[in-house]
């Protein structure tokens, strides 16, 4: 097991079958930055065009179709002072009428301290005043390469990850990637100091990252939607528009999990779920939407779990 540090030269606006910038092994680990989805550095300079570009990919050694990859947040965090976000709420999650009276969408300006953790809102000028929030850092984008050599927009999401801008994406957490090409190929970006559910406002607070992460080749084991966990729960993840069709892949991910690697049934799988299964929303933006389908560990006491994943 090695740590690589790695500095990128060059971003990609879309996931996909790329040239990697580095070979890793299993275990190793990565320590690595990322621009915002404007392509702007640590700097606050325009280094690439926008669009979420992303690091990357990294080819993990071993990795297969058919695998999983585990990649574990280690660290994830700003690396500038400033950040900037949406002001003003989408049209598609307001009802029809009331979108004639949204005015057009500004950015605001955030000051971020670092050493308190916090972003204050420095413009526009408004009622809020110096709104202040404690930071939750986060990956908004992030996957591994689709099938058939596929490069999809870093817009998007789908069974590779992507754009799914679900703020549970934080340090410490082991998210689940299907294996579809050879060495995986990670890319990671699109950092953000604060997000609310949903990304309604189009962005949360975007800003540059530094990022570690170390990533796990599971063999022989297929999934077929992003897991993850962490010290609280398991969860899957759905990508798909309309809404309820996100919710049936996070849902069915969640089925599948609990019958392979706890020996559940169906119907025990079902019951536990109905009563204690929790959803999270994840993108509510973009072309596809993001669902989150949580299960506390506590209720997953008394079962013997088989598997990594």
């Amino acid at each position: 097991m090695a740590t690589h540090r790695f500095t990128p030269t060059h971003y990609h606006t879309t996931i996909g079958s790329h040239e990697p910038v580095l070979h890793i092994a299993d275990g190793d680990t990565v320590i690595t930055t990322t621009v915002d989805a404007r392509g702007k550095d640590a700097t606050n300079q325009v280094v690439t065009p926008r669009g979420n570009p992303q690091t990357g990919p990294f080819y993990v050694e071993g990795a297969e179709p058919g695998d999983t990859l585990a990649l574990h947040l280690d660290h994830l965090a700003p690396n500038r002072d400033i950040g900037w976000s949406g002001t003003v709420i989408a049209a598609n999650v307001v009802d029809p009428e009331f979108v004639r009276s949204l005015p057009e969408n500004e950015l605001a300006e955030w000051r971020i301290d670092r050493a308190r953790n916090t972003g204050t809102l420095i413009s526009p000028k408004t009622s809020l005043g110096e709104l202040t929030l404690p930071l939750a850092p986060m990956l908004g984008c992030f996957g591994v390469a689709p099938v058939l050599g596929q490069a999809i927009n870093t817009g998007t999401s789908g069974e590779w990850g992507g754009n799914m801008d679900y703020r549970g994406f934080v340090s410490g957490v082991t998210v689940y990637f299907p294996v579809a090409v050879p060495g995986a190929l990670v890319h990671v970006g699109d950092g953000h100091a604060v997000q609310g559910d949903g990304e309604i406002v189009g962005t949360g607070i975007e800003i540059s990252f530094d990022v570690q992460f170390t990533v796990r080749v599971i063999k022989n084991k297929k999934i077929t939607w992003p897991r993850g966990e962490n010290g609280e729960y398991i969860f899957t993840v759905g990508n798909a528009r309309p809404l309820d069709q996100a919710v049936q892949h996070a849902t069915t991910e969640m089925l599948r999990w609990l019958q392979a690697d706890y020996g559940m049934d169906y119907v025990a799988a079902s019951t536990l779920l109905g009563q204690t299964v929790e959803y999270d929303l994840g993108n509510i933006f973009d072309p596809a939407y993001t669902m989150v389908c949580k299960l506390p560990k506590r209720v997953l006491a008394g079962y013997n779990k088989t598997s990594s994943c």
